[in-house]
């Protein structure tokens, strides 16, 4: 099955109360097991509070293949938050100390 992870910032922590990035589509598109694929989406929002102010959100869906490439053309990327995707695939949940990789 192919997920979409979509990321917003519902919180923001700048001195205006805006993100610049709002504006644009942060998508990833990932395969996974079917198993795997139905328990993430159960629940098809996390989130993750950094602590300052700011909050992450991530929507998931499911896709098809026509659809994750419309996707993956249109995507500005992900900020750098592509670990928040491994974790919530690896555990259901975003953790920050599961993984060498992940900034602690």
């Amino acid at each position: 099955m192919i997920l979409c992870f979509s990321l917003s910032m519902p919180n923001v922590g700048s001195w205006d109360g805006k993100w610049t990035a709002a504006n644009r589509p942060y998508t990833r598109c990932k395969a996974v097991s079917p198993k795997k694929a139905e328990v993430i989406l159960k629940k098809p929002y996390y989130s993750y509070n950094f602590g300052d102010g700011w909050r992450a959100g991530i929507n998931v869906s499911q896709v098809d293949a026509k659809e994750s490439r419309k996707i993956k053309r249109r995507s500005a990327g992900f900020c750098g938050y592509e670990w928040m995707i491994d974790s919530i695939i690896e555990h259901q949940e975003i953790k920050t100390n599961w993984n060498d990789k992940v900034p602690v």
